[in-house]
């Protein structure tokens, strides 16, 4: 039997009011792209065993789907959604979860307000590095509702954002904001005006810019991700392997105060997605 996150937006979902909100976030994106949503929580039985009853923390868990199954429910009426809890850590779980699904939403922790002081252990980065899908890491303040942003470097693995940046823009009515640095002012060498041709083509109704700049590739779609609704950024440009993010990810991770979708995983001539 397959598992329930199978093709799924999952969500880890906890019990901040910041929780809530990404529900809604992925709810957003399950819409936008025709999935079902996976409310996954991790239970911790070690803490449950040191309470007085263990029906107690299990409850609790209980209540916290159902209650982000009716903020699901809300945000997006027709979208099918299912929730589990697990045993263990929570990172662990999203990461097993994500073999499987199309998306996996996750909180920035605070990151946007404080990028210099995040540990590189950090959960939103560790999944961003580990996971087996594109990972949404979101954002406490709204995105304004603004172009999505892609980098494109010329890499198989910034062929699969692309891609994958066409096919979300298709999904939420928005227009494409494609972009490519280079370390020299005539470096365009229309390398992204023939990726953008080759992706648009299976889109059409996207609308779509594109500019290759001169400057730093992080530095650039930080400026950039600032009118963006989300930034979409490959994994790493060369050997995109788990467990490994490049520098221009990481910066967008760090700094850029839209969401960044981190895209892994994908076959850049795969129209089905993962």
């Amino acid at each position: 039997m397959p598992a329930p996150t199978h093709g799924a937006v999952v969500v880890g979902v906890g019990s901040s009011a910041e929780d809530l909100q990404l529900v809604r976030t992925a709810a957003g994106e399950a819409a936008a792209h025709d999935r079902p949503l996976h409310l996954l929580h991790a239970f911790n039985w070690a803490a449950a065993l040191q309470s007085f009853s263990v029906s107690g923390p299990r409850a609790a868990a209980e209540e916290l789907l159902e209650q982000a199954g009716r903020v699901a429910a809300e945000a997006a009426p027709a979208v099918p959604v299912t929730d589990e809890i697990v045993e263990g850590d929570p990172i662990e779980a999203l990461v097993r979860a994500s073999d499987s699904a199309f998306l996996l939403a996750v909180g920035d922790g605070g990151m946007s307000g404080c990028p210099d002081c995040v540990p590189a252990d950090a959960p939103s980065v560790q999944l961003a590095a580990r996971a087996g899908c594109p990972v949404l890491v979101a954002r406490i303040e709204a995105p304004p509702q603004g172009p999505l942003l892609v980098g494109f470097d010329g890499s198989e693995s910034s062929r699969a954002t692309l891609a994958y940046a066409f096919d979300c823009a298709e999904g939420r009515g928005s227009r494409l904001l494609a972009i490519r640095v280079t370390e020299r002012s005539d470096g365009d060498d229309g390398l992204l005006d023939e990726a953008v041709a080759r992706y648009g083509a299976r889109h059409p109704r996207v609308a779509v810019e594109c500019h290759t700049i001169c400057g730093d590739p992080g530095a650039v779609l930080v400026e950039q991700s600032r009118s963006a609704q989300v930034a979409l950024v490959g994994a790493r440009g060369d050997e995109p392997l788990r467990g490994m993010l490049g520098a221009v990810s990481q910066t967008l991770l760090y700094h850029s105060p839209a969401p960044v979708i981190v895209v892994r995983g994908l076959d850049p001539d795969d129209e089905d997605g993962p």
